[in-house]
Formats: structure tokens, sequence, C-alpha cells
């Protein structure tokens, strides 16, 4: 291993999946934390640019940054730690995170951040619906920390790993599913009189598609499965490339 083990979340420094995570790494090396001061799910990635960042240590090891996810690999790779990370472990998350809400979580963009910077990343999240299960999940983290440490990762891609909320102790390569549902405003008043708004997500059943291999995230942890989903910094549509080259023929580009 060549540096530290950084980790880092979306839930905030304080959360109980942190600090199992913390835990479960520590028996591979070195392991600092450096995460958001507080909750700052469904950030993305988005850094901060219009106001200054700040952090204060916790701990030898425990660093709060008042910023996002991604401020968080940022601050530790450029400032905090002496030496590069040798990976970004980010989670546990309290939620799964798979098909579109990888688009908008936190968590998934702090491993992409350190993939940007070329970091191996992996963001592991496990299922909130009864009491999460933050160990197993950290050690399952734990045990792709270490291959990865062995077999390393193609440089833009960084593993999506959820943990089901009945685990069947058996893990499925997969692929990004689609949420079964819509994101709608629910509409209400304060007590002053004032309108506001709640996002908040619709589900509907979708029909039972057939077995594909390999299966969505989605489907995986329905049966029972630990979902990875090895995702990549790339969003070109290579597979639309020759279509879309023929759509814009004949377009006179000049006129």
């Amino acid at each position: 291993m060549a540096g530290p083990i950084l980790v880092t979340n979306d839930d905030g420094i304080t959360s109980p999946g942190i600090a199992a995570l913390e835990q479960a790494l520590s028996a591979l090396g070195p392991v600092t934390v450096v995460a958001p001061d507080r909750e700052m799910s469904a950030t993305s990635h988005c850094i901060t640019l219009n106001q200054p960042l700040r952090y204060r240590q916790l701990a030898t090891n425990r660093f709060a940054v008042e910023g996002t996810p991604a401020d968080c690999v940022i601050m530790a790779s450029l400032r905090i730690l002496k030496e590069k990370p040798a990976i970004v472990v980010s989670g546990v998350n309290r939620g799964v995170n798979v098909g579109d809400d990888i688009s908008y979580s936190g968590t998934v963009a702090a491993a992409f951040e350190g993939a940007l910077q070329g970091i191996p990343g992996i963001a592991i999240s496990t299922s909130s619906r009864n009491t999460p299960d933050f160990a197993s999940a950290s050690r399952i983290a734990a045990r792709l920390t270490e291959r990865l440490f062995e077999r390393g990762l193609p440089p833009d891609v960084v593993l999506n790993v959820n943990f089901p909320d009945q685990w069947n102790g058996l893990v499925r390569w997969t692929r990004q599913g689609r949420r079964a549902g819509k994101t709608v405003l629910v509409e209400n008043m304060d007590p002053r009189g004032r309108e506001y708004f709640w996002l908040h997500e619709e589900l509907h059943k979708t029909p039972d598609q057939p077995a594909e291999d390999p299966v969505t995230d989605f489907a995986a942890l329905a049966a029972g499965f630990v979902s990875i989903c090895p995702i990549q910094l790339d969003r070109t549509a290579h597979s639309y490339i020759q279509r879309f080259g023929r759509w814009v023929d004949g377009i006179e580009w000049s006129k």
C-alpha cells in the first residue's frame, strides 16, 4: 500500500456508518477520516467555490470539513494528508445508492472525486429499511479494498457497492438500473400562511423483466445479494456515436 486509506461519507463525521468503516479498514493500514461536519446527503459532486473552505481536527486521524464529500477528498489529498491516499472509501451510507439515485449521491461522488485525482475509489451503502447493518457492509468494503490493493482498478472506474436488507451471504456484479418512480413536489402551507414544498419520490411497481446478465443493482438487492456495480467517469454514449453521426448528415452548418 502506497499511502493512507482515506475514509469519507455524506452522512457526516458523527455517523455510525463511518465509524464502522474506519474500524473495519484499520486492519489493512493507517486510516484517516475526513468527512463533512454535518449531513451532506444528495449533494452529488458539488464543490464549494463561492465561500472559503475550513476544517478542524477532532482527533489524530479525524477531520471535519465545512463542505461537501467532494470537498473532503480535495482537502484531504491536497492539504490534510502528508501523502497521496492509496484509496478513497466512502460510506457506509445509510440507505442504498442504486439506479438513478447514483446521480444525486454524495457518497458516490466522493469516490469519483478520488478517481479524478488518480486515486482508486469504493462507495459503500446499506439498506436502511430495518436496522442498517453497518458492520457487515464495512467488512465487505474491507475485503474489496484488500483485493483492490492486489489487483487495482481501471483509472476512471469506481466500485459502487450496496448491501441488502436481508443478505443471502453472496455478492453479484451488477449494472446500474433505473428508478421505478418519479420525483414529485408535495405542496403545503406553513403556520404563517406561506407556501412551501417537499421533494418526494413516488414509487410504482414495474413489470417483471426477463433475467439479464449482469442483473441490475435493484434486482440483486431484491434477491438478497450484495450489489457491486463498476461505474465510470466517462459518460460518453459510445454505443450511439455512429447513430448520431448519421443523425446530423445533411445539415448545412455554415448557414
